[in-house]
């Protein structure tokens, strides 16, 4: 598999985090210029933001819990050479997975959806760490 191929997933990702930081800057400043809170009111938490501004900050928090695992999954990957066409397409579906999940979370916020596609995107990077974990063992072992 190409570097590029392997990667592109995880540019994605990168995207779709910075993205949703911009928005979630943009959103405080508009709600600040607006008046809606005051600088004193964030001061000590984050909490006193309006709730479709908590909606992006959650969703842009959550991008750096379980897409951690994924990174580093990517990054071991690449140097013991085990990213092949599977392990590409599991990284999309991955990523495909956190986009939903980032899509309900910044719209509708409905729990249940938003959790079934967490679960998804969990599911599938587990079964990419014990595929990825069997692949080394096995090439440890000359199995």
């Amino acid at each position: 598999m190409s570097i590029t191929a392997i990667l592109l997933p995880v540019y994605v990702q990168v995207a779709m985090t910075v993205l949703l930081l911009l928005w979630m800057g943009s959103s405080r400043a508009g709600s600040l210029r607006a008046g809606e809170v005051k600088v004193k009111d964030i001061a000590l938490g984050e909490r006193n933001w309006p709730t479709r501004i908590l909606q992006v900050q959650n969703s842009y928090h959550n991008q750096f819990e379980l897409p951690v695992l994924f990174y580093v999954l990517v990054v071991l990957a690449l140097i013991t050479r085990k990213a092949d066409m599977l392990f590409v397409v599991m990284s999309w579906m991955f990523v495909a997975s956190r986009l939903v999940h980032a899509a309900i979370h910044t719209t509708s916020n409905k729990v249940p959806q938003r959790f079934m596609a967490f679960v998804v995107g969990v599911l599938i990077l587990v079964a990419m760490w014990v595929i990825f974990g069997i692949r080394v063992l096995a090439a440890e072992t000359g199995i």
